[in-house]
């Protein structure tokens, strides 16, 4: 019999806003809430983390670095081991949820979890937000080149020292992928919900049943959406922008190249392990790095844009940065790879290969100089499509199994 208002224990491996997984399962909360469900969570401790009622439940924070005490404890979590089994039982008892919903847990919790609500009678779903359960490196990158060699071989990790560019942690990374196989992971969980149809498409190349994978793109918080209708404006200034992280991955590299030869400015806003080398090269009136923005500054910020920009060079799944532009209105230029072009139609925006710089600049200019978009018909079409209120609906359709 299906509850009008199901029990939902949410399992994320951080409790603030760190990155796009814990946004999704941070808004999911609030969104789960505000329909009335009892929501608990699940999470590892952490000095960032929100003030919750279930801290006590939380196992407590590991670190990969530092002395080899740390090192043994964090592979203690990952094989779940240690103090997490019972921390989860203990939640489990006293909140009893009817579905335990799992996002991003490899390493600082463990799908140990998965088993365990299994055990106690729950339906587990689970967010696919990286590519862990195919990469045991998480990203499908290898020296940073595309690389699915783990799709039908998990020993590649190991054998091209893919994490950390280190034997031990890549031997651990893999031992770790053979231990929590897929066959336990489908028949702990109810299905997989892929917020692209590529990271579906990703999931039954590398194996799984297509019976288990469920598709729902992620969803912009009511917040706000309030906010974009609140503050939209139709005027633009003469600038696009980047936000996200300065990381190889990401493409900023080869957006840096082609914007540093072209006349218009570009804002690049987020932190990341090449910002300081790339402020010291490239910094200038006409690219300017902001660093890590406020939610409000980054609204402002792409409220105003042209356009913003997200030159991928790996398979991002679903990015909130492309939901948050289009929702206010701004075109997207982006890579066309992973998730990317889902989210991209000729009527808000322009793709181009990825690594392909001749593209990008061509891209660009094509944006400045003959483009032209409709900014209302943009925010309009999709704060429908990734409102709140479809995505509960599905959401609900894939608990009770409906579809």
């Amino acid at each position: 019999m299906i509850k009008e208002k199901e029990r939902i224990l949410l399992v994320n491996k951080f409790y603030y806003p760190r990155g796009g997984d814990c946004m999704v399962t941070l808004n999911l909360e609030k969104l789960l809430k505000s329909k009335g469900h009892d929501v608990a969570i699940f999470s590892m401790q952490h000095s960032q983390n929100i003030e919750s009622q279930y801290t006590p439940y939380f196992p407590k924070e590991i670190s990969f670095s530092g002395s080899i005490k740390n090192k043994i404890n964090a592979a203690k979590r990952i094989f779940g081991i240690d103090t997490i089994k019972t921390k989860f039982d203990q939640l489990l008892s006293d909140f009893r949820p009817d579905i335990v919903h799992l996002h991003n847990i490899h390493s600082y919790l463990s799908p140990i979890v998965a088993e365990q609500a299994k055990a106690y009678g729950c339906k587990v779903f689970w967010t696919m937000h990286d590519y862990k359960l195919l990469c045991p490196a998480s990203a499908c990158l290898n020296k940073n080149q595309i690389c699915q060699q783990c799709l039908s071989d998990k020993k590649q990790v190991f054998i091209n020292k893919c994490l950390k560019n280190s034997l031990i942690a890549s031997l651990l990374g893999y031992i770790e992928s053979i231990h929590w196989s897929k066959e336990k992971l489908e028949q702990w969980t109810e299905a997989f919900i892929c917020p692209s149809q590529f990271m579906a498409d990703m999931m039954i190349k590398g194996g799984y049943s297509p019976n288990k994978i469920k598709i729902r793109c992620n969803f912009i918080e009511k917040e706000k959406i309030d906010f974009i209708k609140h503050n939209f404006s139709n005027k633009r200034n003469d600038y696009y922008c980047f936000i996200g992280r300065i990381s190889q991955e990401k493409g900023i590299k080869t957006l840096l190249k082609i914007a540093n030869d072209l006349p218009y400015k570009l804002i690049i806003a987020g932190n990341g392990p090449l910002l300081e080398t790339l402020k010291r090269k490239y910094a200038s009136k006409k690219i300017i790095f902001t660093g890590h923005l406020s939610t409000q500054e980054v609204a402002d910020l792409l409220g105003k844009a042209r356009a913003s920009i997200i030159p991928s060079e790996c398979y991002d799944n679903n990015p909130l940065s492309i939901i948050e532009s289009l929702c206010m209105g701004t075109p997207v230029i982006g890579s066309r790879i992973g998730g990317i072009p889902e989210l991209i139609t000729e009527n808000n925006g322009i793709l181009f290969e990825p690594f392909d710089k001749d593209e990008l600049k061509g891209s660009i200019i094509e944006l400045f100089e003959n483009k032209k978009f409709d900014y209302i018909q943009i925010s309009q079409t999709a704060i429908n499509q990734f409102s709140e209120e479809n995505y509960y609906t599905h959401l609900c359709n894939i608990y009770r199994q409906i579809i």
